[in-house]
């Protein structure tokens, strides 16, 4: 019963995590994963190799390691990473102002820290890998009546419970509350470090931003709406297109009665689109108006110049990032 119950609140978690809209709700569900990651790995993974000059080496590749690849896993996941390849690729980033690059790499970077920073956090303040890895460097002289001419072979053995002389297990609580409290103040610091910047961060794109605090929140809202219906109408586009082919090449295509219903619905409108239009409404986009009128993305241009038959201006203005 308790794993099913655990299973349960995994799927719950995942499914939250992949539908939240709000990048706040969204950056507090990866903190949040990453916590329980990190729990988790203290308690079944992290083993201390207790031998000088490998603790310290395995206590920071605990904190460091997981971060990087959460860093990268970060930047693997977000949509506007690609965005910028594919702006790149097609149309070699020109125009690409300095502002516009510092803001779309920061909103990039900004996403992708969430769960290495919260990983490195939540490592110092349980101080368990600090501890392990600079147990070895700790000044004997700092210990009342421990022995002097002990190396730092013997301190490294300290986190292993048994792997040290009976006579010095008592100077463990002592060693282990001094690196303690040493990880859990960094630990601190970090959080303070992150959080005032987030706060001057958040601060500064109030204040550079051309829209208003309500008109923010429908862009937010347009781009949500926008991504799910582009998404649900490409699958049942690329259906439709799928079954044609099959059709044409069997003489027969299998569907259920919602897929049979769908293509009967939209088979006629669902024309196959080519790789220009794809391109155009492919890339990086920030904020832009046309007289005075707001266009959310890409896709909100191509349909308005196409609408007005301006396929010149399409073109020109397509080649624009910002």
């Amino acid at each position: 019963m308790a794993a099913a119950a655990l299973v349960t609140e995994n799927f719950k978690f995942v499914s939250l995590f992949f539908k939240s809209k709000d990048v706040m709700i969204f950056n507090g569900l990866v903190a949040l994963g990453t916590v329980a990651g990190q729990t988790a790995y203290n308690v079944f993974a992290f083993h201390c190799p207790c031998s000088s000059g490998r603790n310290y080496r395995y206590g920071l590749a605990a904190i460091g390691v997981p971060a990087l690849v959460l860093f990268l896993v970060g930047v693997m996941l977000n949509r506007s990473t690609w965005d910028l390849v594919s702006e790149c690729r097609l149309r070699n980033c020109r125009k690409l102002s300095g502002a516009a690059a510092f803001a779309l790499l920061g909103t990039i970077v900004g996403r992708a820290v969430v769960a290495p920073l919260t990983w490195a956090g939540i490592s110092l303040l349980r101080g368990q890998a600090y501890t392990c890895a600079l147990c070895e460097f700790v000044d004997p002289g700092s210990l009342d009546g421990f022995p002097s001419h002990t190396g730092p072979d013997v301190l490294a053995r300290f986190p292993c419970e048994g792997t040290v002389p009976e006579d010095l297990q008592r100077f463990w609580p002592t060693i282990e509350r001094q690196l303690k409290y040493e990880s859990q103040l960094i630990g601190w610091l970090l959080v303070a470090g992150i959080s005032l910047v987030v706060f001057l961060a958040l601060c500064m794109r109030r204040c550079s931003s051309p829209l208003g605090h309500r008109q923010e929140a429908y862009w937010a809202l347009y781009r949500s709406c926008e991504q799910d219906l582009f998404e649900r109408t490409a699958g049942a586009h690329a259906r439709i297109r799928a079954a044609d082919y099959v059709q044409n090449f069997f003489g027969f295509v299998s569907l259920s009665k919602e897929e049979e219903a769908e293509r009967a619905e939209h088979g006629q409108q669902a024309s196959p689109i080519r790789s220009r239009d794809w391109n155009l409404v492919t890339g990086v986009y920030l904020y832009r108006e046309k007289e005075g009128l707001p266009l959310y993305s890409r896709l909100h241009k191509w349909a308005t110049y196409r609408t007005e038959g301006d396929m010149e201006g399409m073109d020109k203005e397509m080649d624009l990032f910002s």
